[in-house]
Order: C-alpha cells, then sequence, then structure tokens
C-alpha cells in the first residue's frame, strides 16, 4: 500500500480479486458501470473560517494524500458517492433485523432491511458468500434466477468454506441453513460461518451481517 502523488491527475486502475480469477479462468470482465467513493475524505478539515478566503477553504481537503488502489473489494469504495433528492439532510444508511444470524435448528431466518433518514420505496441486493453453508431467497425470486459466481479468495470466511457466492434482490430475504453433519446423532456437530451483504439499490448503503451454523 502506498500514496499517490497529488500533484497531478491520477487513475489507478487495478483489477479486484474476483476480476482477476475471471481472467485467470479466460472470462472477459464486460465493464459496464463504474461507482466513485470519498474514503479518505475527512470533511471536519472544511475551513470557511481560513484567513485568505473562500478559495483556501478546502485547501487541506484537496492536499491531502490519496492511497493507491487495493485490490481488496471490501476495503475499497466503502463510502459511495451518490445522487439524492436535493432535499435530502442525512447519508441513507442501512438498517436490518435480525443483527447476525445463529442457527441451532434448520428452521429459516427472515431478514427484513429498512433505509434510514426517510429514504422509502427500497429495493436491495443481497449477497450470501457461501451456498453450501445456508440458502437465500428472496420475497419476489422464491428461489428462481439466483445470480452465481464461481467461488473466490473472499468468499471464503470460515474453515472449509468451499460454496459459491448467490446473489438475490428484493425487499426482504430468507435464509435457511444447510446441516453441515451427517445427520445421524453421533456425528459431531460441526460450526461453519457465512456473511449476509445486504445493498441499498437505489442508495449504495450496505451492510454485512454474519451467519454462524451449528446443525
Amino acid at each position: 500500500m502506498g500514496y499517490l502523488d497529488n500533484s497531478s491527475v491520477t487513475v489507478d486502475a487495478i483489477l479486484t480479486n474476483k476480476g482477476r480469477q475471471i481472467l485467470a479462468a479466460g472470462g472477459t470482465l464486460g465493464i459496464t458501470k463504474f461507482a466513485l467513493s470519498d474514503d479518505e475524505i475527512d470533511y471536519d478539515l472544511w475551513n470557511p473560517a481560513h484567513t485568505l478566503g473562500t478559495n483556501y477553504y478546502g485547501a487541506v481537503i484537496e492536499n491531502m494524500p490519496i492511497l493507491e488502489a487495493l485490490p481488496d473489494e471490501t476495503q475499497m469504495l466503502r463510502s459511495k458517492l451518490v445522487t439524492l433528492p436535493k432535499s435530502t439532510q442525512y447519508i441513507p444508511q442501512i438498517s436490518v433485523q435480525p443483527t447476525a444470524l445463529l442457527f441451532t435448528t434448520v428452521n429459516p431466518a427472515t431478514v427484513t432491511p429498512a433505509t434510514l433518514s426517510g429514504q422509502s420505496s427500497q429495493t436491495y441486493t443481497a449477497i450470501i458468500n457461501d451456498n453450501t453453508i445456508a440458502m437465500l431467497t428472496s420475497n419476489t425470486d422464491a428461489g428462481a434466477g439466483a445470480i452465481t459466481n464461481n467461488a473466490f479468495a473472499n468468499d471464503m470466511s470460515g474453515a472449509g468454506s468451499m460454496g459459491i457466492s448467490e446473489t438475490r434482490q428484493g425487499t426482504i430475504f430468507t435464509v435457511t441453513p444447510i446441516p453441515q453433519t451427517g445427520g445421524e446423532p453421533t456425528d459431531p456437530i460441526m460450526t461453519r460461518y457465512a456473511t449476509l451483504t445486504i445493498i441499498g439499490n437505489e442508495t449504495g448503503g450496505f451492510i454485512t451481517i454474519p451467519i454462524t451454523v451449528q446443525v
């Protein structure tokens, strides 16, 4: 990791771990969208009391060093820039109930996201990172039409994770644990882990909750 020289305009483009895996498997990226973020900006440094006038209110911010791009998509673009109505007073945040999932039986759990700060009529994308640990469905697809991707490094959140990520869209999601034992009373109970990431389609806000399966 290093800092970019901010004395000139620089575009530092690298592939994420997933992008490199796609190319290694002979695939093509087919990039159709992009996102911008301001992860490294501290807006508390805006100084309207600067003695040199309005042109210098943001001088400190403009001269902050910028980190070079990282291949870890979980660490980059965490504060995405979004377009919101002019009357918006707060940055939307995703709230979810429950905030963590612990399964000790095979009963499914319902996850209901909401967008704070007065945003309404939101739809969401949910991504479970290992489909051998739990099954993900939504209220709009009833289990059909999952977008699946080949397993890549960041998917493997727990020891022995071998599954692939699955994506659903909707407003309510159901997570159903997959038994990790052989089904016999004498079989040892395994503990496995996954994550569920929920992203607001209209705002770009997201939240990740842990999944623990002990059945």
